[in-house]
């Protein structure tokens, strides 16, 4: 509340209402007026199992009612209650507290006591502020650091040039409006006669334009992705075959990361410095649809998701550091980081976000990483059919990441 001028928003009003209301067992309150208690007369606090009484006897009347033994009076029971001789009877006083219409019903039982209890605990532990520690701000600050010692496409330069004049394109259309055509569209990117002689003259010549170009760009976000990985202290403490094998698995996951800060949902292009890509440069470049239908859906949902730069770079890092991927020895250490990891985006996500739907936004981004495993390997099948059909243009360095077999060191 708002002491200097006495407003209090909605959600504190609400919020001190729930407090009071089960801190008070029983209890309700009509105005702040004194008022005397029905049982012995002292002054009451208010409402307690349906009667005005003190709260002396609120927790007399509770007490009475879970004793095992029966009240009796050494008189005549018609002991007079008040506030100097209340303990004197309790038989009367008992009697009393229900003449007044204390009900039995509204005492709470031992059991309903502490399910109450553990539920004032867990909502105050839920709408207590999160920090992060000192550990996981140490965490982010390292990732973003390296994140962005590491990712700048303006950088990018000494490329082939890249031919887009592949796909046939009529008289009033603009590149522009080539490379905003939609996923259901690439299919038909396929069926073109044009293409399908292409097909046909695989190896005889030229046949995906893009390849060169589209190959320089991957191989120097890849060069990004092992400088980014190398500044980061604990994959340092790896061995190098467990280095290599993370790279191994994870490159294409945070390439399409870095790809998806870069990405405008409404033009459905990729705006990497001076450079702008569309969908359809990968279709030059050779890849099929069964890989860029999913994956232009989604760089679409992870985009929507509006994520923070640290989110980009714990996302990063949780692809990198995963436990499960083919070759990896030390399976403890990078699974105890993984976990580390996924803690702190939760961390960041509570601490950093508002609103509702902070609460869904990790377990979205969560299957926005699940989503790309599945993608990798298909693209991985693809960069080695592609190097089949056209050789000698895609580079050592990404035939080493998407070959099975062990390589050399970074």
């Amino acid at each position: 509340m708002n002491e200097a001028t006495g407003v209090q928003s909605i959600r504190e009003a609400l919020t001190s209402h729930n407090e009071e209301e089960e801190s008070q067992e029983g209890e309700t309150t009509e105005d702040d007026e004194p008022r005397a208690c029905g049982v012995c007369g002292d002054l009451a606090k208010g409402y307690h199992f349906n009667a005005l009484t003190c709260e002396g006897c609120k927790g007399f009347f509770r007490r009475a009612i879970k004793r095992s033994t029966q009240l009796r009076c050494r008189f005549q029971n018609k002991c007079s209650i008040t506030k100097n001789n209340r303990r004197s009877c309790q038989a009367c006083r008992f009697r009393k507290c229900q003449a007044i219409g204390m009900r039995q019903e509204m005492v709470m039982s031992e059991k309903e006591v502490k399910e109450r209890r553990i539920r004032i605990q867990t909502r105050k532990r839920l709408d207590a502020p999160v920090e992060l520690s000192s550990q996981q701000e140490e965490t982010i600050k390292e990732l973003l650091c390296s994140h962005r010692q590491s990712f700048d496409f303006y950088r990018f330069s000494g490329f082939r040039p890249m031919d887009r004049n592949a796909l046939p394109v009529g008289e009033d259309e603009s590149e522009s409006e080539l490379c905003s055509l939609s996923s259901t569209s690439l299919s038909g990117s396929f069926e073109t006669p044009e293409n399908q002689e292409h097909e046909e003259a695989g190896k005889k010549g030229s046949v995906f334009t893009a390849l060169p170009h589209v190959a320089d760009l991957t191989t120097y976000m890849i060069q990004d992705i092992i400088t980014f990985s190398k500044s980061l202290r604990y994959f340092q403490s790896l061995n190098m075959e467990d280095q290599i094998s993370l790279l191994k698995g994870a490159t294409f996951e945070i390439m399409q990361i870095r790809f998806n800060m870069v990405f405008n949902t409404k033009t459905g292009i990729w705006e990497c410095g001076h450079i702008t890509y569309c969908i359809n440069d990968a279709v030059r470049a050779g890849f099929q649809p069964l890989l860029l239908e999913p994956l232009l859906k989604f760089h679409h949902t992870l985009r929507d998701l509006c994520l923070q730069e640290e989110e980009y770079a714990l996302m990063q890092a949780m692809s990198l550091f995963s436990p499960d991927r083919p070759g990896v020895q030390q399976h403890r250490v990078i699974d105890k980081l993984h976990e580390n990891l996924a803690l702190t985006l939760k961390s960041w996500i509570d601490c950093k976000r508002t609103g509702p739907e902070k609460h869904l936004l990790y377990p979205k981004v969560m299957s926005c990483l699940t989503e790309m495993r599945t993608m990798n390997e298909e693209y991985s099948k693809q960069v080695l059919q592609i190097q089949d059909i056209q050789p000698d243009i895609i580079s050592p360095l990404i035939m080493e990441m998407v070959s099975k077999n062990p390589c050399s060191d970074f």
